[in-house]
Formats: structure tokens, C-alpha cells, sequence
């Protein structure tokens, strides 16, 4: 969880403990100082991990607020060589469920990019090998630093980022869930943690519940531009046969919209199945699915609306429908890297 220190202090978190885990009436919630101070010392190893445990757990059981999501992202806030990369769009991918299909909203961003718009994609995929899988026959760089990042951004307009790279202590963090066997609030905070600075955001929400948490938080950060959506398995990925709820913020202003399904065809995308290389089959044009071409669009289209680059969710599919026509079928690594 954390790195040991000789300066590790077992009463270090008592304070931020007592403070959440006080009976009915009497605890309350951390403000967002105070929880970018605990996790700060959960990072640097100066608390104990059993201490650690019993805030994230205790947190979990009543329930996190965007002081508390905003004061842990800026714990894990990155360092300014990070930032450097500039990316328009912040796509997170940390996935929650153990179930999915194939991570078709990698070429929702591929088309997004190609539109001359950079993003920066970012995640720890525990249940799905496939997206690491799949990023060399897209094309894809993978980033292990900030001047990794700003070089995949130059050329290619797109690159993503372990976050064991971007953040270690992140990394820790996320895999306590293997020792808990539930999930902390950390998904939630690195979902939101936007660490190379985008000036727009997509986030995937596994719990609906949470969807207002995250735009709240968002607002918090200072985010203008941030779309959100229930996906499968938390990831920012459009169902198009379903009609679906977008939340969070354009221009500043808190929305609440609804996307019509796109098809009649009615498929799981938690459904398993599918190979890599189908991913780029479809975007060379050499296999024909309805469905996971509006899965594309649809979802391309919402980044788009983030980004602002179309003023309303109408123009937007439009403009993701052109770009899919127009793509560069040939822009992709051979077959062998995929």
C-alpha cells in the first residue's frame, strides 16, 4: 500500500479517523484539505497501513463528498513535467467490473484525435488485459513519462498513460482492493484527477450514484468541460442501443441530457468475446458491424460535445459520423503489432 518509512507514525491519520468514523450524529466529512493532507501522508509512507484501511473502508461505508474526492485528487496531483504534454481531452479508464467485451472506446479516441484534438488516455485495467493489448495495432503509444506523453501527443495526437507511471502511489492504492476485496474511493479519484491538466474530461461511472458526486467535484476543480456516462464497466463507452443519460459540465454549467439510442439491435457491451485485432478490422474497413461502428460514433460524438467542438449533442454525432467516414483506414501499424 504504502512505502515504508522509519518515520511511519501509528497515531499519524487518528485525527482524520476519529474525525469520519465518529457514531450517527457526531462524524462528519473531511474537508478538502484535511483529506489531501491524510492521503499525503498514506503516500509518503508516514502512516500506518492498518490506520490507512480503516479511513478508506470507513469512507467508503458512509459515503465520499467532492470536498473529500477533490482534496484526494490533489494528493495525487502530478508534477508540472506531466503537464507539459498539454492534452485537450482526459479520458480515464479504470475499469470496475470484472466483465466486458472488447474496449471499443479506444478508437472512439482514435477518431477524436484525429480530428486534431489531443488525447491524453490514462488507466489501471486489472480484469482488462485487452486494452494494453490492443494499443500497439491502433497505433497508440504508450507513455511512461511526461516527455514520453508530449512526444505521442505530437505525432500521433493520442498516447496513454499506466497510471503506475503517472502515479505509483495511485497504483498502490487502487490495488488494495485486493486485500479488502471491495473498492475504495480511489477509482473515483483518479477518474477525476485529470493529472495532465485537459481542459475537457470524459469519465465512465460504474454506480449512478456517483455521477453527481463527479460532476460536483468536478465543478470543485475548476473543470468547464466534462461529460459523463453509465458504461460498462465504468468505462466512458456508449451503449448504442440504449438511450442514455449524460451528466457534468459544459461552459461551466451543470447538464443533464439524454442520448437516444442509435440502433434497434439490442447487445450487452459487457458481453465477452472478440479478439485485438477486431478493433482494427473494423477500422480498416476489413469487417462490417453496425453495431460497434455506432458504439464508436456515439461515443466519439460525446467526447466531441466535451470538447465543444459541435454546439449540441445533434451536430455532434453528425461531425463523429463525418469523421468516421473520412478516417485514414491506412494509419495503422501492420498486423503483426496488434
Amino acid at each position: 500500500m504504502t512505502q515504508p518509512s522509519a518515520q511511519q507514525d501509528a497515531r499519524a491519520l487518528a485525527p482524520f479517523v476519529a474525525a469520519v468514523a465518529r457514531g450517527p450524529g457526531r462524524g462528519r466529512h473531511l474537508t478538502r484539505e484535511e483529506a489531501a493532507q491524510a492521503l499525503r501522508l498514506i503516500l509518503d509512507g508516514s502512516a500506518a497501513p492498518e490506520a490507512a484501511g480503516a479511513l478508506l473502508m470507513v469512507m467508503r461505508y458512509r459515503g465520499e463528498n467532492a470536498d473529500e474526492i477533490a482534496g484526494f485528487a490533489d494528493a495525487l496531483a502530478s508534477g508540472a513535467d506531466w503537464r507539459q504534454a498539454a492534452p485537450a481531452l482526459d479520458w480515464p479508464s479504470y475499469a470496475a467490473g470484472r466483465t466486458r467485451g472488447l474496449p471499443w472506446f479506444l478508437l472512439a479516441a482514435k477518431l477524436v484525435a484525429g480530428a486534431g484534438h489531443r488525447v491524453a488516455l490514462h488507466g489501471w485495467n486489472a480484469h482488462r488485459h485487452e486494452i494494453r493489448g490492443a494499443l500497439p495495432g491502433l497505433g497508440i503509444p504508450v507513455a511512461e513519462s511526461g516527455d514520453a506523453l508530449a512526444r505521442g501527443l505530437d505525432a500521433q495526437a493520442i498516447a496513454y498513460v499506466p497510471l503506475e507511471a503517472w502515479s505509483p502511489g495511485g497504483h498502490r492504492l487502487i490495488r488494495l482492493r485486493e486485500v479488502f476485496g471491495l473498492r475504495s474511493c480511489i477509482n473515483t479519484v483518479l477518474r477525476v484527477a485529470n493529472p495532465f491538466g485537459a481542459g475537457a474530461q470524459v469519465q465512465g461511472v460504474f454506480h449512478p450514484s456517483y455521477r453527481g458526486l463527479q460532476t460536483d467535484t468536478g465543478a470543485l476543480m475548476g473543470q468547464s468541460n466534462l461529460m459523463i456516462l453509465k458504461g460498462a464497466g465504468g468505462e466512458f463507452e456508449r451503449n448504442p442501443s440504449k438511450e442514455i443519460e449524460l451528466f457534468g459540465l459544459l461552459d461551466g454549467q451543470e447538464v443533464d441530457l439524454t442520448a437516444q439510442a442509435l440502433r434497434d439491435e439490442t447487445r450487452r457491451l459487457a458481453d465477452p468475446g472478440g479478439q485485438p485485432q477486431d478493433l482494427r478490422r473494423l477500422w480498416t474497413g476489413e469487417s462490417a458491424d453496425a453495431f460497434a461502428t455506432a458504439l464508436v460514433t456515439g461515443t466519439a460524438a460525446l467526447a466531441l460535445l466535451a470538447l465543444r467542438a459541435a454546439p449540441g449533442l445533434a451536430r455532434a454525432e453528425a461531425l463523429a459520423e463525418a469523421l468516421w467516414q473520412a478516417r485514414d483506414r491506412d494509419a495503422l501499424p501492420g498486423e503483426g503489432a496488434a
